[in-house]
């Protein structure tokens, strides 16, 4: 599916959102503006920040706060990435070598910062006190899910319910943010803005669900990163935790001890055993069943291009190659 389409109904206002980006990422600091760049314009899919303009759209907001919202939503996502790299210690992203490898740790943890600060100066320009506590809860719930996640390492006994609570938060909260922000911009009723919520709480756990899968179904240059990287840093994602509850004694043994020890040195012999299980496809089914409750979600909004828009989103989710 092509995002052109998803993003028709919007396609101005994604443009806007790219130019107001640009503009804000700018500083007196040459470093600042080089990794921004660098980062922002990686090729990332903007699905987050699509939710804000999707979402204000098909709650009938007719202003143009949501642009500002869509580029909040974009830094705090990058600011994300530029941390996640340095803690997981990535060496690739969309197909690009990722920051903290480029200008090192420091440089990527500080610009993550300011782009974290660069997005509190933008949502308190909007002036709305209940557009502060909802970006405010989000970010302190995104950063609970990277602690959840750090505990979860290496520990071949990590449930599918931990796991769970950590894309929830780590993922799906900033989806969930995004869409709820339109539903709050258009004044929208609590039961729409409920429901505009709950769509990108389930769009976000089903983006997730298929990135975990993909890991380990697709190569390095269609997926833009390093096949195996979550267990390489000892990450019991829900493919090799299905396939543990399934898999022979053998390949129990063979996937707990690489969440155990890392690295990639098994990598062929854990894929081929996931692949020998029902893991992919538990978990695609899985993020079908979220995309479900997305679409249901959605009828509670008003009939429009925008709401049809959010629907395909949300299969797009989970039609994805990369």
């Amino acid at each position: 599916m092509d995002l052109s389409t998803i993003r028709h109904p919007v396609a101005e206002d994604s443009k806007a959102v790219d130019a107001l980006i640009l503009r804000r990422l700018q500083s007196d600091v040459v470093l600042i503006n080089q990794i921004g760049h660098y980062i922002v314009n990686s090729g990332g899919k903007r699905l987050r920040p699509l939710c804000v303009l999707l979402a204000a759209r098909a709650c009938g907001y007719d202003g143009d706060r949501h642009i500002d919202l869509a580029a909040v939503v974009e830094f705090i996502h990058t600011s994300t990435l530029l941390h996640d790299d340095v803690v997981d210690g990535s060496e690739l992203r969309r197909n690009r070598e990722t920051a903290n490898v480029v200008w090192g740790n420091d440089a990527s943890v500080l610009v993550g910062d300011f782009l974290y600060s660069r997005a509190f100066e933008m949502m308190v320009e909007v002036g709305s006190m209940r557009v502060m506590e909802v970006l405010a809860h989000a970010t302190n719930r995104i950063a609970e899910g990277e602690v959840l996640q750090l505990l979860n390492e290496r520990d071949p006994d990590t449930s599918e319910t931990r796991y769970m609570e950590v894309i929830t938060r780590k993922t799906a909260t900033l989806f969930e943010a995004g869409s709820r922000l339109g539903a709050v911009l258009a004044n929208s009723s609590p039961t729409v803005e409920a429901a505009a919520a709950s769509y990108g709480l389930n769009l976000g756990i089903a983006f997730q669900l298929i990135d975990d899968a993909l890991d380990y179904s697709v190569d390095n240059a269609e997926w833009g990163k390093n096949i195996g990287d979550d267990l390489e840093e000892g990450k019991p994602t829900l493919p090799v935790i299905r396939a543990m509850e399934v898999g022979t004694p053998a390949q129990q043994a063979l996937l707990r001890n690489a969440i155990e020890h890392g690295g990639r040195d098994q990598i062929d012999a854990v894929i081929q055993a996931i692949a020998s299980t029902d893991a992919i496809a538990y978990t695609a089914q899985l993020a079908k069943t979220h995309v479900m409750r997305a679409q249901e979600a959605l009828k509670v909004l008003p009939a429009s291009a925008a709401t049809d828009a959010l629907a395909l989103m949300a299969n797009f989710a989970i039609s994805r190659t990369h």
